[in-house]
């Protein structure tokens, strides 16, 4: 596997939740442009879009910049006016008032509560000394299964333990995209990834964070060389940055809560590539060193639709 350049995770605030499952379960839509702030009408949007494979990003109930690409990315796809605002056409394409519950029941297994990692170090020279940065808690996991931020996960069952056999409310974002890819467009002022097929069509557009300024994005066109689930992490701050002034090289274990999250797929630019993060939430106000973020479950479903020699594309 090449090195890999991603951002080390930082802390996010929680914050308060406002909507639960009784308002989500009525919600319809009157018109005009989502509520600022948390809503439920958000929650229904961000669930549809993700069952439309556009990805949302975290599921949240928040209007934000996420999910109003989301929007932009399905008016692109089905040929409306791209404002990346809600209306009642945009509403009926998405299926509306007549889709099913956004929301479903889901009882918690005793593998769900299995190898999790009991904590997850912040200095990298003791994250190299791990097995594995797995999950830390039943919730996490649950949360990044079902595509939603863990905060609203918890405040949706409030007072649950998250034990073998309880039952919790999950979001229901079906089942994943299948099909095969033939290019990848990463939109960096956009900061989407939008996926073609070999006729030309949109497949899917997912939220990324991309380089900065001092450390950006590559431009021009490149392809996929490979893909390693659940990679090691290759630190070499010869090559890369220096973390926690830390100048040997490290190699990370895998996992989800790894720097490169749960995927990466290695493109023919020597030491970039499209992989995982462990702080999904921060796509649209992180940065990378260079490569390009998803949220684990996207680059997990992307991953298993592109091949060696697959077009990537990186356009301002």
């Amino acid at each position: 596997m090449r090195i890999v350049t991603a951002a080390l995770p930082f802390l996010l605030a929680s914050p308060a939740f406002a909507v639960n499952p009784d308002e989500i379960a009525s919600t319809t839509y009157q018109g005009g442009a989502l509520t600022d702030g948390q809503s439920s009408l958000t929650v229904v949007l961000q669930v549809l879009l993700d069952r439309a494979g556009i990805s949302p990003g975290i599921i949240d109930g928040y209007k934000g910049a996420m999910s109003e690409s989301a929007l932009r990315g399905f008016e692109a796809r089905e040929g409306f006016v791209i404002d990346g605002l809600l209306d009642s056409e945009v509403w009926s394409a998405l299926g509306g008032d007549a889709a099913p519950s956004v929301l479903m029941q889901y009882t918690v297994t005793e593998e769900d509560t299995s190898d999790l990692t009991a904590s997850i170090p912040e200095h990298v020279a003791e994250k190299a000394k791990m097995e594995k940065l797995g999950y830390t808690s039943v919730s996490e996991r649950l949360a990044e299964r079902f595509h939603m931020d863990e905060d609203f996960l918890k405040s949706l069952n409030p007072g649950a333990r998250f034990t073998a056999g309880e039952t919790l409310t999950v979001a229901d974002v079906g089942p994943k995209m299948e099909g095969e890819v033939a290019r990848i467009e990463i939109r960096k002022s956009e900061r989407r990834a939008v996926v073609y097929a070999a006729d030309g069509h949109m497949m899917t557009n997912y939220p990324v964070a991309i380089g900065s300024d001092e450390t950006p994005s590559p431009s021009g066109n490149m392809t996929v060389e490979a893909v390693a689930i659940d990679p090691t992490y290759s630190y070499n701050p010869d090559v890369n940055f220096v973390a926690d002034g830390v100048k040997e090289q490290l190699t990370l274990p895998p996992g989800p809560n790894g720097p490169v999250g749960s995927v990466w797929i290695d493109l023919s630019k020597p030491t970039y590539g499209l992989h995982g993060t462990d702080t999904p939430a921060s796509l649209f106000t992180a940065e990378s060193h260079g490569c390009v973020r998803f949220t684990n479950w996207d680059v997990e479903e992307l991953a298993h639709m592109v091949s060696e020699g697959v077009e990537v594309v990186f356009v301002d």
